[in-house]
């Protein structure tokens, strides 16, 4: 039986996609929910696995070539076996039935299709593992175990992993080499010259003194972390607490602009800015008034593994009411964020820098950091942006008034 392999449905928001990678070709076996082939879009890079089990039949949208939503890309045969495969099937087939079991994965019928993709993605050799499951067969377990023991044998000498930026080889020799721009980094650059063009973007700074917050974490971090199983204590947590209070003081900063009429939010849905090997991603922490500091920070921690990992829906990207980037992870001391439309403010972070600061008639060393508040001036006033920022620091400075929300 004969089935098409279609692109998934894109959303609204997503006009088309591109094939990014094959991981199959025509002519091989697959088992059920094997990854076949991802398609990159410009928001995220979606996956499509295998429908049942059987063989790939013809494929007729090759890489870089652009696919609607719903579009076949393939022809699948269900319950078909691969002519490069049957061989390897039969003999693997015949060991089962003289030995009772397969071990080593010597055919793609004995791995679970669970433990396919992890053995994909880690690189791990099928061959060199061994199957406890019915007959055999290798299992998810049985590769997450493979992957432990050998993390806790000796390490051998490794050449350095090659990273996704262009190697330039004959270094001195003036070499030049041309890779087009990924869909992803495209749009990111559209929003950035949208965001620049169509916004009247100013920026608004202030500092804030760390030393509460970091006493405050110092102190109950281990118990924080026992008492919500594992999730650390972090400083994002509290200023996603802080620009709630903030917002909701100054509801114009968590507004946007929709043609002549201004939407005020009764609600803050937080997006946090991720920094990905492909580009800037912004997951979005959906009614964070109504989360506790303990699920921000495990919300934070899931979001920043999924990103660089591309496994982030694109509903969790979209939509947002107030956008906390922090370029203080790279030790950015200052910068000027730019907005991300259709929001009308964007807070950014700092590195926490160490300087002398007066206090009290007396100079003291203080673990200081910028604030950065960029600000649609068509939306809010100066005044408003201020006394945000103010309201930020204020809280942040002593963390009781995020409880009392005073």
């Amino acid at each position: 039986m004969t089935i098409e392999i279609k692109a998934p449905t894109f959303p609204e928001s997503v006009q088309d996609g591109t094939i990014a990678t094959w991981h199959k070709k025509a002519g091989d076996s697959v088992s059920r929910d094997e990854l076949l082939v991802d398609i990159e879009t410009d928001k995220v890079v979606l996956e499509v696995v295998a429908p049942a089990d059987g063989v790939i039949a013809a494929i007729l949208k090759g890489p870089g070539e652009t696919v609607l939503s719903n579009e076949v890309i393939a022809q699948f045969s269900e319950g078909a076996v691969g002519a490069a495969t049957a061989p390897a099937a039969a003999a693997s087939s015949a060991v089962a039935a003289s030995t009772g079991s397969v071990t080593g994965g010597s055919s793609s019928g004995f791995v679970n299709p669970a433990a396919q993709k992890i053995a994909s993605e880690k690189g791990i050799d099928l061959s060199k593992v061994a199957g406890t499951g019915k007959d055999g067969r290798i299992t998810k377990e049985d590769v997450v175990n493979h992957q432990k023991s050998a993390a806790k044998a000796p390490a051998k000498a490794e050449p350095a992993k090659a990273s996704n930026a262009p190697v330039l080889e004959g270094q001195g020799q003036r070499v030049e080499k041309r890779v087009p721009m990924t869909r992803l980094r495209a749009r990111i650059a559209e929003r950035l010259l949208e965001a620049k063009q169509s916004t009247a973007m100013l920026t608004t700074f202030n500092e804030v003194n760390m030393g509460p917050v970091m006493a405050l974490r110092s102190r109950y971090k281990d118990q924080f972390e026992k008492a919500h199983k594992g999730t650390k204590l972090g400083f994002m947590g509290f200023f996603v607490k802080a620009a709630v209070e903030a917002l909701r003081r100054l509801p114009a900063v968590n507004a946007s602009i929709d043609g002549n009429d201004i939407v005020y939010h009764g609600y803050q849905d937080i997006g946090v800015a991720v920094s990905t090997e492909k580009g800037l991603v912004v997951p979005v922490l959906r009614n964070a008034e109504n989360m506790s500091l303990a699920e921000i920070e495990n919300a934070i921690r899931d979001f920043g593994g999924r990103a660089r990992d591309g496994k982030l829906s694109i509903e969790e990207m979209t939509g947002g009411t107030f956008t906390i980037t922090n370029g203080g992870v790279f030790g950015s001391l200052m910068s000027t964020p730019i907005l991300n439309p259709p929001q009308a403010a964007i807070l950014g972070m700092h590195k926490i820098q160490e300087r002398p600061m007066a206090v009290n008639g007396k100079v003291e060393i203080l673990p200081m950091m910028y604030l950065a508040l960029s600000y649609d001036h068509r939306l809010i006033d100066g005044k408003e942006a201020v006394q945000f920022l103010v309201a930020i620091k204020d809280l942040i400075e002593d963390p009781a008034r995020i409880l009392l929300e005073v």
